[in-house]
């Protein structure tokens, strides 16, 4: 999984910040491993170094045959915005990856409707 790391108004793209993110994603992201390609954080800060919610960050995860997975989140600091993040990210693959597998189960055959077929047959031939 490649990790990339942008930044923007009045934030410095350090070797540290982009070390930090990757150690960070790659930990709590890990389980998602296999299914991600990519994942893109972008960074900045709107207030500019004043007080308030505009420290912002964007992630989007880049999913293998799928279409890519983009959350937000404003936090008073870097760090707030950036964990904010994570956890919208971590639930929206959850949601996303989870109906795939729904779907994918659905196109697949279950002992139940097996058992249910030679039931009707012997109902049939009464």
């Amino acid at each position: 999984m490649q990790i990339q790391v942008n930044t923007g108004n009045g934030i410095a793209n350090k070797d540290a910040l982009e070390r930090w993110a990757a150690a960070y994603l790659n930990d709590t992201l890990g389980r998602f491993r296999e299914e991600l390609s990519r994942i893109e954080v972008q960074l900045t800060d709107d207030s500019r170094g004043k007080k308030g919610d505009d420290r912002r960050c964007m992630l989007e995860a880049r999913l293998n045959g799928h279409a890519p997975i983009a959350v937000n989140h404003n936090g008073e600091s870097m760090d707030d915005a950036f964990r904010g993040a994570t956890v919208k990210l971590i639930r929206a693959l959850e949601r996303t990856l989870g109906k795939l597998d729904r779907h994918e189960h659905r196109a697949r055959h279950t002992i139940r409707k097996d058992a249910q077929e030679p039931a009707d047959t012997a109902a049939d031939s009464s």
